[in-house]
């Protein structure tokens, strides 16, 4: 289930570098490493509630592409119903500090119009409206001539909050989800839709089922006090993916942290945003690692 502070955060200023193509069926936003540089490899960018569009995730986007050299895509995965970023601004209304005028008058305003936005989201964009999008999305990347020359096309996803737990399930490597990569790659045989994962405060995620299912590298970063998955469940999944299953995986689990930290945390709170950029790195790094 999501939980508040899915729909928390602060917008950031900024002005994204990539472009807006149509790419295997969808509207993906496209960013690329910079100018004459080959990709090492490709990130799909399973978004947060605030979809392909928010700034945020094309700012991080951008990050990752420049920073780590990568194509980096950022499809509709929701097919144009993401959640309105007048959303947080609501939620700040209702879980802030007010007035007790505010919170009897206006307070069940908020609830009202939050509902009404959120309700829909949720069932638009419910795991079995959603997954088959993605799915198909990453088998199509599997099957097609790779964007960039390449004989080997290292595929990654990265998920942030909603868009968390499709990476865990990509990470769990059904071997009904198996395809045949295009004629150009040196590969044969059914692959895994993916190389590897990485997930930042992600929901949804039933522990320890969805976790117990992994078994492409995954790396995980959370806050230790995370409002979507409590301490004993992240604890739990740690001790999963890093003893049970230890070698290919990480978690990463961040004191203090809030939920929402690697790409809607405040502008002005130093010790969040220093806990965002920890998170690019890990992702960074991550994708590196087994890109290479």
């Amino acid at each position: 289930m999501s939980c508040p502070d899915c729909f928390r955060g602060t917008t950031h200023i900024g002005n994204p570098q990539g472009t807006e193509e149509t790419i295997h069926g969808l509207p993906v936003y496209v960013t690329r490493p910079a100018d004459g540089v080959t990709p090492i490899g490709l990130i799909v960018y399973i978004p947060d509630a605030f979809g392909w569009d928010f700034v945020n995730n094309r700012i991080l986007a951008d990050h990752y592409a420049k920073r780590g050299n990568f194509l980096v895509y950022v499809p509709d995965f929701m097919g144009g119903h993401s959640m309105p970023t007048i959303v947080m601004t609501l939620m700040d209304g209702i879980m802030g500090p007010r007035s007790w005028f505010d919170t009897i008058f206006y307070k069940p305003f908020r609830v009202i119009r939050i509902l009404s936005l959120v309700v829909p989201f949720l069932i638009r964009n419910r795991p079995s409206v959603a997954a088959p999008r993605i799915y198909n999305f990453f088998k199509v990347v599997r099957t097609s001539a790779p964007p960039f020359p390449t004989s080997n096309l290292k595929v990654g996803a990265a998920g942030f909050c909603w868009g968390g737990k499709f990476t865990i399930y990509l990470a769990a490597d059904v071997p009904t989800t198996r395809v045949e990569r295009h004629s150009s790659q040196t590969t044969t045989g059914p692959q895994p839709l993916i190389d590897c994962g990485f997930t930042a405060h992600p929901s949804g995620v039933t522990v320890p089922t969805d976790i117990e299912a992994v078994t492409l590298p995954l790396s995980v970063t959370i806050g230790d006090t995370d409002m979507a998955m409590k301490s004993p469940l992240i604890q739990q999944m740690n001790g999963i993916l890093t003893v049970k299953k230890k070698g290919d995986h990480e978690v990463v689990i961040i004191p203090g942290a809030k939920h929402g930290f690697a790409q809607r945390t405040a502008t002005d709170d130093p010790k969040q945003m220093e806990n965002g950029q920890r998170a690019e790195d890990q992702a960074i790094s991550w994708f590196t690692r087994w890109f290479t």
